[in-house]
């Protein structure tokens, strides 16, 4: 059966350890939900029962989806803890940070990974003061705040997925001597492809299909699927794919985002993911999410969320967005503020939506 255990508490790791040797399936949930969210939660897996071959269970809310419970083998992880100490270059005695709370399935892997031989793990926003981190697992956003606040002493490796990550960050890793490998997956599908910094290419036991612009997955490292079905997660025989858009390009994978965040507007079509990568490449924009407002005749019109710069704000960029940008697909509506992401640093598009749609960002007039 599924045991919930609460998020960033003194034991965890012990606690998950316990139930895991008692024949149980961990679910990590997170401090900061509502007395509702536990509840619906603790409903769901009271319902579940026994589980007979799941070893690990994770929570997973994308960038527009609700919350789903993932279902996992012990060797759909298991199988990839070589592939991951080889690209991190683990040594005996490495300590590895986990800001992401224990609820994300970045950082459940680390856990899991920890109780069978993995670095010893450290949790929380203060694993990255400390002195004896060697080790990074986490999103963009908590390696960029690592280099601007000075990163730890011993701190030789960064292993970042869950969003994108720009050729500056990387550079700058670069410059404060720590490897970087970011890498693409899912919480069902795990680890998919690795960027050792000449693009992303097939993860180690990892195959790769592209069906009418949607990838498709072939690996040991699936998920069994999601409590009450699979969800998102839809399966071919031994493939399986997450709805998400790419192209395969000599051997390297190029993600264009999840097919049903598609914006229709007017008669063009607007792939988000490929409207935000542009914007992030205009100086002074840290970060962009772009989503959808409803509008009638058109359909929606083409909104930002953009994270700015503070040390260089953007100059001109009325001509930067005519210059990257086709007409169709620029932004027709600004606004500014800090992004809205999920547990495992992805932007939250839906969540962005409601805060323009309450008022509660500033619109950008330019």
């Amino acid at each position: 059966m599924i045991v919930v255990l609460g998020g960033e508490t003194p034991g965890l790791l012990e606690q998950i350890r316990e139930v895991r040797e008692a024949g149980d399936v961990p679910l990590v949930g997170d401090q900061r939900w509502s007395a509702a969210q536990w509840a619906g939660v603790t409903r769901a897996v009271a319902d579940a029962g026994d589980l007979p071959g799941v070893a690990w269970a994770t929570l997973t809310s994308g960038s527009s989806a609700r919350s789903r419970i993932v279902l996992r083998s012990a060797a759909s992880w298991e199988q990839s803890f070589d592939a991951v100490g080889e690209a991190m270059r683990s040594r005996e005695g490495d300590v590895i940070a986990l800001p992401a709370p224990p609820v994300s399935s970045m950082t459940m892997f680390s856990l899991a990974h920890a109780i069978a031989g993995g670095p010893a793990p450290v949790l929380g926003a203060e694993a990255l003061r400390r002195d004896d981190v060697t080790c990074l697992h986490a999103t963009p956003q908590a390696l960029r705040s690592v280099l601007e606040t000075g990163a730890p002493p011993r701190l030789r490796t960064a292993f970042v997925g869950g969003s994108h990550l720009d050729a500056a960050l990387r550079s700058q890793a670069h410059d404060a001597g720590i490897q970087l490998i970011s890498y693409y997956g899912a919480a069902e599908l795990s680890f998919v492809a690795m960027d050792r910094g000449d693009g992303l290419r097939p993860f180690p036991g990892v195959e790769l299909d592209v069906r009418d612009g949607v990838l498709w997955v072939r690996s040991p490292f699936i998920a069994d699927g999601c409590l009450g079905g699979d969800g998102s997660l839809r399966r071919d025989g031994a493939w399986a794919t997450v709805g998400d858009r790419a192209d395969l390009v000599d051997g390297r994978l190029r993600l264009l985002g999840r097919a049903d965040d598609a914006i229709l507007s007017a008669s063009a079509t607007i792939v988000p993911e490929e409207v935000e990568e542009t914007l992030r490449t205009i100086p002074g924009i840290r970060d962009a999410v772009v989503f959808g407002l409803p509008r009638e005749r058109v359909g929606a019109l083409v909104a930002t969320l953009i994270e700015l710069d503070d040390e260089h704000p953007p100059v001109g960029l009325r001509d930067a967005i005519s210059d990257r940008l086709a007409l169709a697909h620029r932004p027709r509506q600004w606004y500014c503020g800090e992004l809205p992401r999920t547990a495992a640093g992805k932007p939250a598009r839906t969540e962005a939506l409601r805060r323009v749609l309450e008022g509660e960002v500033a619109r950008l007039e330019f």
